[in-house]
C-alpha cells in the first residue's frame, strides 16, 4: 500500500468518524416565524476538494514517464483546474431563512422554497439541521414547547438525512431520498 492510498484510507477513517459522532449529537425543536428571505449562492467544499484531488491526480498520472519536476508541475496544473471545475459545479442557490424564536434571531441555509415572511415553522437542530412549516398555533405562545411526536419526527429526519450521506449505492441513495422527503417536508 503506498503512501497515497494510506493517506486516502486515513482520511475515509476520520470522515467516519466525524459522521458518527455527528449522528449522536441531540437534537432540538423550537417554534418561531420567518421574518427575513434571501437567496444565497452555497458552494459545497467537498465538491472543490474532490476536484482539487482528481485534477491533481491527473496531472501527475499524465507527466508518467517525465522528470519528477514535470510531474509536479503537472500535478500542480491538474490540480488547479480541478478546484475550479470542482467549484462550477459544487455551486448552487439556496434559501436562508431568519426565523424569530421568542426574542432572538435564527438563521438556516436550506434547498426548501416555499416558505415566506410570517410563516409559522419549526427549526430541528442537531446533527443535520431542518426548517418546516408549522400551523399558526404553534407560533402563538412565546414557549410553545415540542410534543414527543415532533422531537420524534425530527429525529426521524434527521436519520433520513444521514442515511442519505452513508448511501454506497444506488438503491440506498434512492430510498435514503424518498425517506427524506416524505420526513422532513
Amino acid at each position: 500500500m503506498n503512501r497515497l492510498s494510506r493517506k486516502i484510507l486515513a482520511a475515509g477513517a476520520m470522515t467516519l468518524l466525524l459522521v458518527a459522532t455527528d449522528g449522536m449529537a441531540r437534537t432540538t425543536v423550537e417554534f418561531g416565524r420567518i421574518t427575513g428571505v434571501r437567496t444565497v449562492d452555497v458552494q459545497s467544499s467537498g465538491a472543490t476538494t474532490a476536484g482539487t484531488l482528481v485534477g491533481g491526480t491527473l496531472g501527475v498520472l499524465s507527466g508518467s514517464g517525465q522528470s519528477g519536476s514535470n510531474r509536479a508541475l503537472r500535478g500542480v496544473g491538474g490540480a488547479a483546474v480541478g478546484n475550479r471545475v470542482g467549484a462550477r459545479a459544487g455551486s448552487s442557490t439556496a434559501f436562508e431563512y431568519t426565523v424569530l424564536i421568542g426574542s432572538r434571531t435564527s438563521t438556516i441555509v436550506t434547498d426548501q422554497a416555499g416558505m415566506r415572511v410570517g410563516d409559522c415553522v419549526s427549526l430541528e437542530r442537531g446533527s443535520l439541521n431542518n426548517i418546516r412549516l408549522e400551523a399558526d398555533e404553534r407560533c402563538e405562545s412565546p414557549q410553545a414547547m415540542p410534543t414527543d411526536s415532533e422531537i420524534s419526527t425530527a429525529y426521524a429526519c434527521d436519520s433520513a438525512k444521514r442515511q442519505l450521506l452513508e448511501a454506497d449505492t444506488d438503491d440506498e441513495f434512492d430510498r435514503a431520498e424518498r425517506r427524506i422527503r416524505l420526513l422532513c417536508n
